[in-house]
This record gives structure tokens, sequence and C-alpha cells, in this order.
């Protein structure tokens, strides 16, 4: 019976994407679908309608619109633009400096904001025009600046994180807020040494010497900013106040601090509320679609269906691990990242605990594969707003994204493997 009901959502949700029905209508067209295989046709349709809406009745949730809200405060209230200056001063002297102030300033801006999508649009924006004019390749700008926006998504606050942890049952989004530091970190240093060998193969210029004076004055412009990541991370880990309290004080934060650079005015407040609200919808929309199908997968014991069949398949950790980052991999290809945590997690996640990893170390593996997705055709979203901005074709960007998007893998298969590099600084603030 469970191969079945595994055949008709796989067959079902796949034909839906096929034919262009939007994810989530697919997602919970499909959970309809494998439940009327079940239940009669009424006591499916009022059950999926109750998933959906008991899949949104959570306190932590509430924590993303609001983590949207501030991401957009912080793309129209100036904040992007002094981190820039900032890590300018840092590394812009070095062959190739705007391309690692593009990276550095996407993990600071990715991380401050919680999106990559902010990330892609305020650092590609600033800095992307900036490398064109200093004779820098634009499709090699545009890939630089797409790969590196994802390392927000790993290093906290990140909304996905707490998609994840709703989804897994409650794994402590203190403790993933701390494992993504050092993966997300990792990954910016690779994504730089790439761009290093890039730069002096095609001999890219220096930017002008910076003095002690430049470094102490955009400093003290960025403290503001960087402060809203130690209050906001801080007062999670040492139990202030919750996630969801601390994306509200995010928001107030960086709302005054919007004001007193007076970089905000009705015309862009209003943008931001309409945003804001567009892809809250979205997003809220996704997850309770996603929860009506993580629902039926439960109740068909479908997850339990998969599991038996891969652990039969082998029970070789590396494999299954190599496994399932595979499948990972090619489910972000296709499909947006929070219905991708929310459908697939409740399937691997008991595959990798019954091998002995744990969930806070799979959640880091799970984001970090699908933040790879985002910079691949055909949905990439963070890879189609990059090359708008851009104003640079697929064909071209591809050649320069590849030895970028090789290095992530690897960062990828280090991070899978050596679990310390999660687990690490969770490990300092339990034991």
């Amino acid at each position: 019976m469970e191969h079945i009901n595994v055949i008709i959502l796989a067959v079902s949700f796949v034909s839906l994407l096929i034919v262009g029905v939007p994810v989530a209508y697919s997602v919970g067209l499909a959970s309809l679908c494998t439940l009327w295989f079940s239940l009669d046709g009424l006591p499916a349709v009022t059950t999926i309608a109750q998933r959906m809406a008991t899949g949104l009745d959570s306190f932590s949730l509430l924590a993303i619109p609001f983590f949207v809200v501030a991401g957009q405060i912080m793309n129209e209230g100036g904040i992007a633009k002094r981190l820039i200056a900032f890590t300018k001063v840092l590394v812009g002297r070095l062959p190739g400096g705007l391309a690692y102030v593009n990276i550095i300033g996407a993990m600071l801006f990715g991380a401050i904001s919680g999106s990559a999508m902010a990330a892609v649009s305020a650092i590609g924006g600033t800095v992307g025009s900036q490398m064109e004019k200093e004779g820098y390749d634009k499709a090699f700008s545009a890939a630089v600046n797409v790969t590196s926006s994802t390392t927000g998504l790993i290093i906290p606050p990140s909304n996905i994180l707490i998609v994840y942890s709703l989804a897994s049952g409650g794994v402590s989004i203190a403790a993933l807020f701390l494992a993504g530091y050092l993966p997300g970190a990792l990954m910016g240093i690779a994504l730089m040494l790439v761009a290093a060998i890039y730069a002096k193969r095609k001999n890219y210029p220096r930017g002008k010497k910076s003095t002690l004076k430049d470094l102490y004055t955009t400093f003290i412009k960025a403290v503001p900013s960087l402060l809203l990541l130690v209050i906001v991370i801080g007062g999670i880990v040492f139990g202030v106040f919750t996630a969801t309290e601390a994306s509200g004080i995010a928001v107030l934060y960086a709302l005054i601090l919007s004001f007193i650079y007076k970089e905000l005015s009705s015309k862009k407040l209003e943008r931001i509320a309409l945003n804001s609200i567009t892809t809250t919808t979205v997003v809220t929309l996704l997850i309770a679609c996603s929860m009506s199908m993580s629902w039926v997968m439960a109740f068909e014991n479908i997850p339990q269906a998969i599991t038996d069949g891969l652990l039969q398949f082998s029970s070789n950790k590396i494999l299954l691990l190599l496994l399932i980052n595979l499948l990972l991999l090619i489910v972000g290809v296709f499909m947006d990242m929070t219905p991708a945590v929310l459908i697939f997690t409740p399937i691997f996640l008991p595959i990798v605990t019954s091998l002995g990893i744990n969930p806070i170390h799979f959640g880091i593996i799970m984001v970090m594969n699908l933040c790879i997705g985002l910079c691949t055709p055909p949905v990439g979203s963070v890879l189609f707003v990059g090359m708008g901005i851009a104003n640079v074709s697929l064909s071209k960007i591809l050649k320069p994204l590849t030895p970028l998007f090789i290095v992530m893998i690897v960062v990828l298969l280090l991070v899978s493997f050596i679990p310390e590099i999660s687990l690490w600084l969770p490990s300092l603030f339990t034991n």
C-alpha cells in the first residue's frame, strides 16, 4: 500500500509541475490526490484544509515575516552601503579586491537580512556596477554575486533554518544558528579562493590604498549594522529572548537605524510593506501546503517506506549520505527551498538519525545543498535575479559559475563528512 501511495504522490506532484502549476498548488493537490486513495472525497478535502491551517499555527513561524520585513528595511535603509564601504577598505587593496568585497559584503548583509534575494539585489546592484567600471568581466561579477549571496542562508539569522526546525519536530533554533557560522564562513572563504585565482589570471586591478583613518571611519559607520547580529544571535543563544522575539527586535532596530541614517522615505516604506507582504504570503502558502503534504506522508507511512527502501539498498553510512546529498542537489535544482525543506526533512531525517547523524548537522547539510540549487537553472531564483541585475545571459555566466559550483560542492562534502564543522560551536554552549 505504501509503495502505491509513494507512486501516486510522486507522479501527481511531478505531473502538475510539468504542466506549469505553481509549486504551492502542486504540493497541495498532490497531497489531496494521495489522500483520496485512502479516504472519501469530502473527508480528504476537509483533512487537507485542516492540516494547512494547523500547520501555520506555530509561534515560531512568526519569526519569518518579521525577518523578511527586517531584511527589506536593511536593503532600503542604507545598511548595505555602509557594510560595502567597510569591506572595501578591508580587502579592496588586494588584486581583484572588488570580488572579495562582493563576497564579504554578501556574507555580512545576507547574514544580517537572512535573505539571499536581498543580498543578491543589494550587493549586486552596488558592487556589480563598480566592478564593471573597473574592468571586471560582467559574467564573473554576476557569478560571484549569485554564489556568495547564498551564504547568508547558512550564517544566522536564517529563515530557512527556522523552517527546518519546524519540519524536524523542534530541533533547537539557537543550536542551528550556531551550527551555521563555520560552514557559512568556510563557503565564503572557498569562494574567495576561486575569485583570487580568477583575478590573478585576468590581472584584475587593485583598489586604492586605504588609510587607518578610512578603516576607522568606515568601521564606526558599520558597527551599528554589525551590532544587529550580536544582539539577535546573542539574545537567542543566551536565552534572553526567543527567535520570534528576536525577529521583532531586528525589525525595530533596523527601522530606528535607517531613520538615523535618514535613508527611509514614505515611498520606500510603502515599497518595503508591499514587498514584505508579497514575500510572506508566498512563503506562508508554501508552508501551509507543504505541511499538509508532510502530514499525508506520515499518515500513509511514506517516509518509513522510503527509509526501509534506502536501508535495504545499503546500510553504509558514507554511501547513503552521498546518495542523500545527490538527491537533495537534484531537488534543489527543481524546487524552491521552503517546500523542499518541509517535504524532504520528514523523509530523510529518520534515515540519517538511524545512521547516527545529528539532526542539527543534517539541517546544515540540507540547507547547503538547497543553497546550491538557488544558483542552478532552471529554477534558481537567486541565479536569475543576479543575471537580471548584471544584465548578462545564462550562456555567458555558466563558464565563471562552474568553478564556484565545484568549490561549493567540495565544502558541502567537507561539512557532510566532518560533523565537527557544524557541531563544534553548538557543543560549546550545551556542555
